[in-house]
């Protein structure tokens, strides 16, 4: 008696499995620059994620997305020279998220610029702004355009420019999961 029920249960746990929901696979490429300083990117400079890339990629792991790390994709970028530039081109993006068996590319530019000072305070004010496009790799179709912005104040400059970026970056998480539950989730 005991072995048709654990057989039954079994068949179920493996049908469940089966039928579980695949999650998408992203591949993020966004240039980034804080407080007029160099332009950072990865793919490029073999740097880790920006600020904005990891607040980011952080929020979609969040919610159960996979993000493809850099060091997976060296491999590819290494044997193809055409991906170390800083602004990719969109045919490229696709291609480099298609080597990478990514689902979405995630492609744009993130900036962050100095304000002026807080009135009666040290604190120095920045803002941070972020568009890019959402792009589904397996047709290199763009689903959204979206764009998020970011602002700290700091004793420090570049400190609340990289606050600013944080805070965009949490902001433009939140608009692409909108999206993609829109689109069917995955």
């Amino acid at each position: 008696m005991k072995k048709p029920i654990l057989l039954i249960l079994s068949l179920g746990l493996i049908l469940t499995l089966s039928f579980a929901e695949k999650k998408s696979k992203f591949i993020i490429l966004i240039t980034e620059q804080n407080i007029q300083g160099p332009q950072r990117v990865w793919w490029a400079t073999e740097v880790d994620l920006s600020i904005t890339e990891g607040t980011l990629a952080q929020r979609l792991i969040n919610q159960g997305y996979e993000i493809i790390d850099p060091s997976s994709v060296n491999k590819i970028i290494s044997q193809n020279k055409a991906f170390r530039i800083v602004d990719l081109s969109e045919p490229k993006a696709v291609r480099l998220g298609r080597l990478s068996k990514a689902d979405f590319v995630i492609l744009g530019k993130a900036i962050a610029s100095g304000g002026g000072s807080v009135p009666q305070s040290n604190l120095r004010s920045c803002f941070a702004n972020i568009t890019v496009r959402l792009i589904r790799v397996k047709d290199g179709k763009v689903i959204a355009y979206l764009d998020a912005s970011g602002k700290s104040a700091h004793l420090d400059l570049i400190t609340a420019g990289k606050e600013a970026l944080i805070n965009a970056g949490q902001e433009l998480g939140e608009k692409i999961i909108e999206v993609l539950s829109k689109e069917g989730g995955k």
